[in-house]
């Protein structure tokens, strides 16, 4: 099939925008590939201190012809995500010491669970966790000893902090390990509904915890499509999963065979074997725009259009809100998933899933199918599914047809023709919508601002009954430089039930909401931000603002808007406290949203 138009062009703009950052980043990677089997430079008090306690392993390590795998793992059990990790080490040794090879946990790095801390403090350390994530699993690696890494972790700042981390350490291969999505509780469009009720005082705190409690019931990710079951996505579309791995349940035969699989297709792809696959070959242009249109097909996360400019650049890869924007024009969006439909991401994986989708993705010449990857030469392997002969894994060719086309469709009858994300620009900046599952008559909203700088205070308006007509709500002060731009998902309910109640409203902020959130449109990642004197900062109470995703703007329609000068804001209350103290450095330094915020790329 012949590549699409769009995918070439953006493609080739990729290339040439990041010419310069690319070549300088190949270049480094070629310089630390030289000498062969790191740890053999090590001097044996060096080396004495790295097997000092790996028992039977220590003589395969001194041998220096095996593999060493070094682990780095994001578990803890605060997040359900993360808890199925706690075993993973010892079945990744296990499985390389039956082939020879040996693997070592080089380190831990920090995985907060931003569904704990959505509405709370912590929310403003949660995007930088992600730079702490990619320096913490530096410090793992930087001992020098290990062939190949293997990442385990899933959630939302942690797989880009660990991308970040694979391509600086892009001279070793890299395999990323999920831990699948837990079981089907509470159906999500329910939970939903019930944190709408308690919103709007129509039912108790009792019967808001009994349904988050058996919607988030057990060990894995959420069943819904937010920012952790996006980055699973996206690490099949860029060849960094074993196909067919992400959306396994926890605790399963065939999850505990691909964990096992992961750690022998590390060994094999590392310079000792005969396939060697450094992570720099695997992150490459071609791979970030398959990944934009994965997440452009299936409705995914705008955290992404965050996390995935700062993961690019960690490859030397330079890419813009626009390749977004275009992409999403070209790519037609196959795959309802909540927030977008009532399906899960289990019932998004039974229905065909990623197999699915990828075959038909490249069948229409929407991805790139001579990308490298940790399965092999092409991506047309991800068109696979793994299954379980014998007790042993084989992978056998993914469905043709959807298994159900409620939740999947094919490219050519697809639930909309392009994907589920808008840029919007005018005179208050770029920003970006996910419009998957905002309805068309909410699309367009012109409006009287109300302009707040805090979330807390939109809730005590609500709580007033201060919301009686179409209102652009403007939460400023909310982006990186300010506080840590946190996520505004605890505004979802509130802002659900005024549209609920007829009225046009939209959400308009140089901050970030979850990557579950939906059908409140919502213009977010608002650059530049307000804290940097972006033009969000002269905007007053009653001004007509314009949001409208069909032309891709966001704008003050008042005449003297240019000429104002910006608000200062006073962000004194945003610097201490629950270790926002510790992130002043990250603040100060971080770059624009637009560009991932990045404070380490």
């Amino acid at each position: 099939m012949t590549l699409n138009d769009t995918v070439h062009r953006v493609t080739k703009r990729v290339i040439a925008r990041s010419e310069q950052s690319r070549g300088s980043y190949l270049d480094k990677i070629a310089r630390a590939q030289d000498g062969g089997v790191k740890r053999a430079h090590l001097t044996c008090g060096n080396q004495a201190h790295a097997y000092a306690a790996m028992g039977d392993d220590k003589s395969a390590l001194i041998a220096e012809n095996a593999p060493n795998i070094g682990i780095v793992t994001a578990y803890n059990d605060m997040l359900s995500a993360h808890q199925p990790f706690k075993d993973y080490p010892d079945q990744i040794k296990e499985a390389a010491r039956s082939v020879g090879a040996t693997a070592q946990v080089a380190g831990g790095v920090p995985a907060m669970c931003d569904g704990v801390t959505q509405g709370q403090t912590g929310m403003e350390l949660s995007l930088f966790s992600r730079d702490v994530i990619a320096l913490a699993a530096g410090v793992a690696l930087s001992h020098n000893t290990f062939d190949a890494a293997m990442y385990l972790g899933v959630c939302d700042k942690i797989v880009p902090g660990l991308v970040i981390a694979a391509a600086t350490f892009g001279h070793i291969p890299s395999v990323f390990v999920p831990a699948g999505p837990m079981t089907s509780g509470l159906p999500n469009d329910e939970k939903a509904k019930v944190r709408q009720q308690f919103a709007a005082g129509e039912v108790g705190r009792d019967k808001l915890m009994e349904a988050e409690m058996a919607s988030y019931h057990g060990p894995g990710t959420s069943t819904f499509y937010g920012t952790a079951n996006s980055n699973q996505m996206l690490m099949e579309f860029m060849g960094l999963h074993l196909p067919g791995s992400s959306f396994v349940n926890p605790g399963t035969p065939l999850r505990n065979a691909l964990t096992i699989e992961a750690t022998r297709r590390a060994i094999a792809i590392t310079a000792q074997g005969n396939d060697y696959r450094p992570t720099s070959d695997i992150l490459d242009e071609k791979a970030f725009v398959n990944g934009i249109v994965g997440l452009m097909a299936t409705g995914g996360s705008t955290n992404l259009v965050i996390h995935l400019p700062a993961m690019a650049r960690a490859a030397g890869v330079i890419l813009d809100i626009e390749d977004f924007n275009d992409l999403s024009a070209a790519t037609p969006q196959m795959a309802k998933v909540y927030p977008n439909g009532l399906a899960d991401v289990n019932h998004f994986h039974a229905a065909g899933g990623l197999a699915y989708l990828i075959g038909d993705l490249l069948d229409e010449g929407l991805l790139h199918p001579d990308t490298s990857t940790i399965a092999g030469d092409g991506l047309a392997h991800y068109a696979s599914e793994p299954t379980l002969k014998d007790g042993a894994i084989t992978w056998v060719d993914g469905p043709k047809k959807s298994l159900n086309e409620k939740i999947v469709r094919p490219a050519r009858d697809p639930f909309q023709s392009s994907g589920g994300l808008r840029e919007l620009k005018g005179n208050l900046g770029r920003s970006v919508m996910k419009v998957s599952a905002v309805a068309a008559e909410n699309q367009i909203i012109e409006a009287p601002a109300r302009i707040f700088e805090t979330q807390d205070a939109v809730k005590a308006a609500f709580k007033a009954g201060e919301f009686t007509s179409d209102t652009v709500v403007v939460v400023r002060f909310q982006g990186p430089k300010a506080n840590g731009m946190p996520e505004l998902h605890s505004l979802t309910p509130i802002l659900s039930v005024l549209l609920s109640r007829g009225l046009k409203v939209a959400l308009v902020t140089d901050g970030r909401m979850s990557g579950a959130s939906g059908k409140v449109p919502s213009a977010i990642h608002l650059s530049p931000e307000g804290a940097d004197g972006g033009p969000i900062a002269k905007l007053r109470d009653g001004d007509v603002v314009r949001v409208d995703a069909t032309t891709g703007t966001v704008a003050c329609l008042e005449p003297d808007f240019e000429t104002r000068t910006p608000v200062v804001p006073d962000l004194s209350g945003n610097q201490e406290g629950l270790g926002r103290e510790l992130f002043t450095a990250f603040r100060d330094r971080c770059g624009l949203a637009a560009d991932g915020a990045g404070t380490v790329v």
